[in-house]
């Protein structure tokens, strides 16, 4: 940067001692993460090349953004990864396999972004292996939104790498936010002057320097670039001062005020480099020759000091890039992508070829066109989904064909809204209607419609769009239109809790023909589905059933596409066992295939699942898990698996203020779902508080909003808090309900909460019996807090009965669970019952899995102590191998062990 020249990097040492302490961090075996952000002409890059200078004894990896590249997907990335790929060779298979396939190395299926993150980061952490390594990354604004996105990941699982990562940006950005931040701010006013001084030749009065400087704002390219096309006879005299433009526009305009005295070769060589956005030299000096630029014509002491051609092509400053582009006209704009294009290997670089073909393009142009519409298939097939929606997007512009003009439409706004660019959708949508050439290509507009409906968030304007598209896609493509049933019915079910949508979509696929041959596992899910809305649990438990039973085998690309309906639907059938199976294998499918958008949503599910059968301590790393990936990935993250645990462990503090939170973000985003889980988790957590009117209050409120899962699981809340309060009839009222949702499940977990239920309601005799009952049937289930609470509530039973030494043994019983579990409100509840019945107890403080180990320090101990070796575990938990080892040794110092093999007998488990 060119502040530094003779009086140094000026006024920055706060900021070069940060980068020195980062840098000093990663030679002693510490992980560092900085964005450095600040307006333009701040002096980041000189920072940013000040800490390269600096990096002594590190490996220093650099790449830069470049505006026009931001269409190519993983194009910062490879800048960045191209001196390592000799050692990708050494990563496990299907990271290697991930980072080949994105980087055109090697033909495959798309893979899941975060695979290549994960792979990224093992890379850098092997590399890492042989000294540290320093990334920077410069102009991270203009990062294709792939790389960004990665990138952004591997630098939330830096940890105990040797790697530092920094990026300098104008602005923050939105993949990179909540990582360490410099914002460079302009230079204090001692410092303005003394550049200012340097960098003029003139002996400014105070006044006029004073003002120069108040122009400026301290922003050193200002101070170096605004004052140079005044004359010193201006500069003394104050006249020709900067105007009072916003100063990135002006730093401009001083650009441009230069570019615009060069002679047309040179500002046409110069217009070749900033259309080039590789910086090859070579490549910049064949498109000049083809518009007949030479370098003896091009090339002069101005030229130079504006951009230099070196081993790459680099502007002193990216506005003098931008200046160029924005003050060429538009005919020599196209005659320089034309160039460039023309001298670009059709098959080395194919789509930064059709690129400049398409910038070069004055109208639609079907030959370029088509081009596009390759380059999205290989961005695609990279798993580069806005890569390959911005290609189609333009591919659709130049397209005079109506017909292929809607086509093209159609798949541009279904790669839209699978890279979350859902007002180009909506657009692109809206062309592609107009021209409609075949009820084919309508049905698929439809789909797609409907898919941005959806995934605008949960609404009730989806369901009823899929269903019409389901309909319309059945003539031509049976399979895509069972897939948007399921859609459409979990839209409905799951999301927007419309109930007439949902009948009426069930109501479609009753009527939809058999198809030939053994049903597959889709047509069981939605037999199921369908049944369970207009026939009821009786009829559908027998299908479900049959589905969840295929579901075990299910192959790995149909989990993929609708598992998450089949998993939905797995605590219908109250097998616990069977919910737990189905879990935890679509979790480590996902898991496996590292699509991590989608994993957090599954291991919620289990986390659930696994609190439910009194795992707290599995269902915590679980959560940390979950909640780890969703940071890293970004996308946002229900919290209902922290609700419910939170809500048995009975931490009244915690667990209230987030039920408010979800029940009030749930409500304003139409996601219902979400309302009933936070009440059934409100209700749970006042009846451990014996809080009875509060939680008979959270159920009714849950039961309100028709939803198949746990508006059925609430019931049972709903009955005990109603028995407490005297509330008979709504007692009995629910107690129908659990009748009719429980009894066609025939399980010991089914039988075993209904008996419990009824013995609340029941006579002294019957009572009796149907306590002993739940008890019996629990105890053949995995479900320990129910158990805990069926003895629970037979003890408060039998002690109201004058029954004191039997109840005695139950409560006992129900308290040691309570606390072994580690369910604090239900465990004070029964020792409050205790103490009524006039047995005298200590006061125990519940268990947990250690006193120390964080969450994810227990996933990890657990999985160490199964055996897996540390790049196991990382994989499995998106971590580096040396992450892993970092905190085993933590874990080990914590358990005061010193092997591996110690682990599964260090830990405790649940019963």
């Amino acid at each position: 940067m060119a502040f530094r020249g003779q009086v140094g990097l000026v006024g920055r040492g706060s900021e070069c001692g940060v980068l020195d302490q980062m840098a000093a961090a990663v030679r002693t075996g510490e992980s560092r993460v900085l964005v450095v952000h600040g307006a333009p002409g701040t002096g980041k890059s000189a920072l940013l090349e000040y800490l390269q200078n600096s990096a002594t004894g590190m490996r220093v990896l650099r790449a830069v953004g470049v505006e026009s590249e931001m269409e190519l997907a993983f194009a910062t990335l490879h800048q960045l990864c191209v001196p390592l790929l000799d050692r990708v060779k050494e990563l496990p298979e299907p990271q290697r396999d991930a980072l080949e396939t994105v980087f055109g190395m090697r033909a495959g299926t798309p893979p899941e972004r975060f695979l290549v993150a994960l792979a990224v980061l093992s890379l850098l952490s092997e590399v890492s292996e042989s000294g540290p390594v320093l990334c920077v990354v410069d102009d991270a604004q203009w990062m294709d939104q792939a790389s960004a996105q990665v990138l952004g990941f591997v630098a939330r699982r830096l940890l105990a790498e040797s790697v530092a990562l920094v990026f300098g940006a104008r602005r923050r950005i939105r993949d990179l936010l909540g990582l360490p931040e410099l914002e460079v701010m302009g230079l204090g006013k001692a410092d303005a002057h003394a550049l200012l001084e340097a960098a003029t030749h003139a002996r400014l009065d105070h006044h006029i320097r004073d003002r120069i400087v108040a122009e400026a704002g301290g922003n050193p390219l200002a101070l170096l670039e605004l004052p140079r096309e005044r004359t010193v006879t201006q500069l003394a005299g104050g006249f020709g001062l900067p105007r009072t433009d916003t100063l990135p526009n002006r730093i401009e305009q001083s650009f441009l005020s230069r570019i615009e005295k060069l002679a047309e070769q040179s500002r046409l060589l110069l217009l070749i480099a900033a259309a080039e956005p590789v910086g090859d030299p070579a490549l910049v000096w064949r498109a000049a020759q083809r518009l007949g630029v030479t370098s003896a014509t091009a090339l002069d002491d101005e030229t130079a000091g504006l951009v230099s051609f070196d081993i790459r092509v680099t502007f002193r400053h990216p506005l003098v890039r931008s200046a160029v582009y924005r003050a060429a006209g538009d005919e020599d704009r196209r005659a320089v992508h034309l160039a460039l294009a023309e001298v670009t290997d059709p098959q080395i670089d194919p789509d930064r070829r059709a690129w400049h073909l398409a910038s070069a393009a004055a109208e639609p142009d079907e030959t370029v066109a088509a081009e596009l519409e390759l380059s999205a298939g290989r961005a695609q097939a990279r798993g580069g989904l806005a890569s390959a929606a911005a290609f189609l997007q333009r591919s659709v512009a130049l397209t005079s064909d109506t017909a292929r003009r809607a086509e093209r439409a159609v798949a541009a706004a279904d790669a839209s809204v699978r890279a979350g660019d859902l007002d180009a959708a909506r657009r692109l949508i809206d062309i592609a209607e107009l021209d409609v050439p075949s009820e084919w290509l309508r049905a698929r507009a439809q789909l797609v419609r409907g898919r941005i409906a959806h995934a605008a968030g949960f609404n009730q304007e989806a369901p009823p769009m899929l269903l019409a598209a389901a309909r319309r896609l059945e003539p031509f493509d049976s399979e895509l239109a069972l897939e948007t049933y399921l859609l459409a019915w979990g839209a409905a079910a799951w999301g927007a809790a419309d109930a007439e949508s949902l009948v009426a979509i069930s109501g479609a696929i009753r009527e939809l023909p058999p198809r030939p041959g053994s049903p597959r596992p889709i047509d069981l899910v939605l037999e199921g589905c369908a049944l369970l809305v207009t026939e009821g649990r009786g009829t559908a438990i027998t299908a479900l059933r049959r589905a969840m039973t295929a579901l075990v085998d299910l192959p790995v690309p149909d989990l993929l596409k609708w598992g998450w309906a089949a998993c939905g639907l797995s605590p219908a059938v109250w097998d616990e066992q069977v919910m737990l199976e189905t879990y935890a294998r679509a979790a480590e499918v996902v898991r496996t295939a590292g699509i991590l958008t989608e994993l957090p949503i599954y291991l919620a599910s289990l986390g659930a699942a696994t609190s439910l059968i009194g795992d707290f301590a599995t269902a915590a790393g679980i959560v940390a898990e979950s909640e780890g990936i969703a940071a890293a990935t970004g996308i946002p993250l229900a919290p209902y698996t922290t609700l419910i645990l939170t809500a048995m462990q009975g931490n009244e503090t915690e667990a209230s203020a987030l039920i408010a939170a979800t029940i009030e973000q749930s409500a304003a985003d139409g996601q219902l779902t979400g309302v009933t889980t936070a009440q059934w988790s409100a209700a749970v957590l006042y009846n451990g508080l014996a809080r009875y009117q509060d939680a008979l209050s959270a159920a009714q409120a849950s039961t309100r909003i028709a939803q198949l899962v746990v508006s059925v699981w609430v019931l049972p809340e709903l009955i005990e808090a109603a028995v407490r309060v005297g509330d008979d009839k709504a007692a009995r009222g629910a107690l129908e309900h659990l009748a009719d949702a429980a009894e066609p499940g025939d399980t010991d977990w089914s039988h075993g909460i209904l008996a419990r239920c009824r013995a609340l309601l029941a006579d002294e005799t019957a009572a009796d019996d149907l306590y002993r009952e739940s008890i019996e049937r629990l105890g053949r289930t995995l479900l320990r807090p129910e158990l805990a609470r069926a003895h629970l509530l037979y003890g408060e039973w039998l002690r109201r009965q004058s029954r004191r030494v039997d109840a005695r043994h139950h409560v006992r019983t129900a308290y040691d669970m309570f606390v072994s579990i580690g369910m604090a409100a239900f465990a004070e509840r029964a020792r409050r019952e205790l103490l009524a019945s006039g047995e005298k107890i200590r006061k125990r403080s519940v268990e947990t899995s250690s006193d120390e180990l964080t969450p994810q320090e227990r996933q990890i101990a657990m999985l160490v102590g199964e055996g897996l070796s540390n790049p196991e575990v990382g994989a499995r938990l998106f971590l580096s191998p040396r992450t892993v080892e970092w905190h085993l040794r933590k874990i080990f110092t914590k358990l005061s062990i010193t092997s591996r093999r110690q682990l599964r007998e260090a830990l405790p488990h649940a019963e």
